[in-house]
């Protein structure tokens, strides 16, 4: 799993007085940053060499984001296909699930316009966020 807090500011709010929706995509965008590390360590982000595109995000409203109070935003890998990986998202303010979320992030050739598969190097160092199988209740 990989965290990262965010501090709401005041232009991340709408007439209603909590966090627009919209919001909540740049924060899951920058709490995957530490996943796209897996695959180009420096983020020089050059479409010659880095080899992720977003193919699906999806995001579920579960409770209202206010100003003020941090907010932390997980994200932690929910499957490593063969071409692809699926990230899922949370976002928790003051101990309150707040929102979740997915995408699909593909491994991609930029040069050929091609899907191509994720190395088992990187498999490996993805794995190692890997989203904890629920536990039976006993």
């Amino acid at each position: 799993m990989v965290s990262v807090t965010v501090t709401p500011r005041f232009g991340d709010t709408d007439a209603l007085g909590h966090i627009n929706n919209v919001v909540l995509a740049a924060w899951f965008e920058l709490a995957r940053t530490d996943i796209f590390k897996v695959f180009d360590p420096e983020l020089k982000l050059d479409k010659r060499t880095f080899p992720l595109i977003m193919a699906h995000t999806d995001y579920d409203f579960v409770d209202q984001i206010f100003f003020r109070p941090a907010v932390e935003v997980k994200v932690w890998v929910s499957r490593i296909g063969t071409k692809s990986m699926t990230l899922y998202h949370e976002a928790w303010q003051e101990g309150r699930l707040c929102s979740t979320g997915s995408a699909v992030i593909v491994h991609y050739d930029f040069n050929t316009g091609e899907t191509t598969p994720i190395p088992e190097d990187k498999k490996a160092l993805l794995a190692q966020h890997l989203l904890p199988e629920p536990q039976p209740a006993r």
